[in-house]
């Protein structure tokens, strides 16, 4: 992740910011990889339901699911902490770490 290249941020009139992550192609190929594959197994849950196949084996492949997502989230998570965060606490702006401890908030839910 040490090539995430540095967040774009631009101010609009109303002065709210918009903020872009730039990861590079090699990292979204790799997310959009597993990302595809996920959408895969979820229309394969879909179809198991629909062939009303035997709960655990359904509850099987939600787990697995689930377990892909979360290589996904772990990925941009690293990403943001190594670009993104970095460089606004390194800009000054310590805000990024209270909405760093929301992001991880959420993350834990799951």
């Amino acid at each position: 992740m040490e090539d995430i290249v540095k967040e774009d941020v631009c101010h609009t009139e109303e002065a709210t910011s918009c903020r872009k992550s730039h990861h590079p192609e090699r990292v979204k190929k790799d997310l959009t990889t597993r990302l595809n594959r996920i959408e895969g197994q979820i229309r394969g849950i879909k179809g198991m339901i629909e062939k009303d196949v035997y709960c655990d084996d359904v509850i099987t492949q939600l787990s697995a699911t689930q377990s892909a997502l979360n290589s996904v989230a772990k990925i941009l998570l690293e990403g943001h902490l190594k670009g993104c965060v970095v460089d606004r606490l390194s800009e000054g702006d310590e805000a990024v770490l209270d909405e760093l401890v929301v992001t991880i908030q959420k993350l834990m839910k799951k």
